[in-house]
């Protein structure tokens, strides 16, 4: 019989070839599910998969490459909802608007990349982006050209004429022409139609929308509705017809709960949240992504003289400080949540962080774990792909020092990190 189909009957009958295995000997293995950690697992991973969760730790066979982490624990490639990798707030953001050619920024912006990457997270979700810099990069990452997280983006986020995404906010007039749905400034249900278009036009994988103003527009309210109902309805409508999903920046009560209303999947901060609201997102199956690092960094910053603005630090001042306690009820009154930082607000790296918070805040470290994990892959519409520990799902697998559900800080210390079968780091 021809060796060829040896082979393909070897395969067909279940048996994985031995050749370019690697097995992942994980002290403790933490899958991403919200299950109880397990001791003395091995991941079997061939090509980008994940093929099997065996007890014990499986010896090598042939050409197998063994990673020890059996002094670690092992989990998912973690997930953050809530990233702007083009940029890194610092006092030169607002001149650099105008100093910065797009070039420039896509090449400080590997660093933000590989920053998040090497913190142990393999996938996010980008929500908003200039001169189309993370739509550059999610391409120049699935080609291989540099190292960075798994992106999902969401392209331009789509405002109102004065709203907290409107690109000329703070501009003189005569400086700039009047931006429209191309732009991602609609007004009216039609433009909003034109405006969810546009971003599947430039590639975009998602859209955002800001519900309410926001602390770092140079834009007097904070807090305001900035869409109706209807232009929310006609976005989130017109989404669906590309498969995409609508995340929702609102801080003021009012614009998240139109946002609510009007069908959108997540609700990104919700500084002022409600009981109604949670009641409502709960109801609907709406998503919170609280991102309390962010609300934490722009409260301390704003005590910086010179950091922002005028007119942003009165905000950041105002805002930031609530996010975690806000956090705190939606979680105690069962509001479904994701995890999401807003690094790109602080900085690139730092993300874990926001376990910290949310630990702090009241919610278990297993739970906090499994909102960057399959929660966060749920929202992404990935479910069984991303975010776990299981056979058939892509192999994004990172490692910390310790027990992380007794030291949640230990998430600061990632020292492995595989995504989608190929290592990125692995320290001694």
């Amino acid at each position: 019989m021809k060796h060829w189909l040896i082979a393909l009957l070897w395969l067909l009958a279940g048996h994985a070839a031995a050749e370019g295995r690697i097995l992942i000997h994980a002290g403790t293995l933490i899958d991403g599910l919200g299950q109880a950690p397990v001791a003395e697992r091995t991941i079997m991973v061939v090509g980008d998969e994940i093929v099997a969760v065996e007890e014990g730790f499986t010896a090598a066979d042939g050409d197998d490459r063994v990673i020890d982490l059996s002094d670690a624990t092992v989990m998912p490639g973690l997930i953050d909802l809530h990233v702007h990798l083009a940029g890194q707030r610092s006092p030169r953001t607002q001149l650099e608007r105008f100093t910065m050619e797009p070039s420039e920024r896509s090449l400080r912006a590997t660093t933000y990349a590989a920053a998040t990457l090497d913190a142990g997270f393999t996938t996010v979700r980008d929500l908003g982006t200039v001169d189309g810099v993370a739509l550059a990069m999610r391409r120049a990452i699935e080609e291989g050209w540099i190292k960075g997280p798994r992106m999902f983006v969401a392209g331009k986020s789509i405002a109102t004429t004065g709203g907290h995404a409107d690109p000329t906010n703070g501009m003189r007039a005569d400086l700039v022409s009047v931006p429209g749905p191309r732009e991602g400034v609609a007004n009216g249900p039609v433009e909003a139609r034109q405006a969810v278009r546009a971003r599947y036009q430039e590639g975009a994988d998602l859209i955002k929308i800001t519900a309410t103003g926001g602390v770092l527009s140079e834009a007097r309210s904070g807090e305001n509705a900035q869409f109706t109902v209807e232009e929310i309805e006609a976005i989130v409508a017109t989404a669906g017809d590309y498969g995409f999903h609508v995340a929702a920046h609102a801080h003021g009560p009012e614009g998240m709960r139109r946002a609510v209303l009007g069908g959108v999947t997540t609700i990104e901060h919700g500084t002022m949240m409600t009981d109604e609201i949670m009641a409502l997102m709960r109801e609907r199956g709406t998503y919170y992504v609280p991102t309390i690092l962010a609300g934490r960094f722009v409260a301390e910053q704003a005590e910086i003289p010179g950091f922002f603005s005028d007119t942003v630090r009165e905000k950041a001042l105002a805002i930031g400080p609530q996010i975690q306690e806000t956090f705190a009820r939606a979680y105690a009154a069962g509001v479904p949540i994701a995890f999401g930082t807003d690094s790109g607000v602080s900085a690139h790296g730092d993300n874990w962080r926001e376990f910290e918070f949310m630990v702090e805040a009241g919610m278990p470290p297993l739970e906090a774990l499994t909102a960057a994990t399959s929660v966060a892959a749920r929202v992404l519409g990935q479910a069984g792909r991303l975010g776990e520990i299981t056979p058939g799902a892509l192999a994004d697998v990172v490692a910390v020092p310790g027990d992380p559900l007794a030291d949640i800080s230990l998430m600061g210390q990632v020292h492995f990190v595989m995504q989608g079968g190929v290592i990125h780091r692995h320290d001694p």
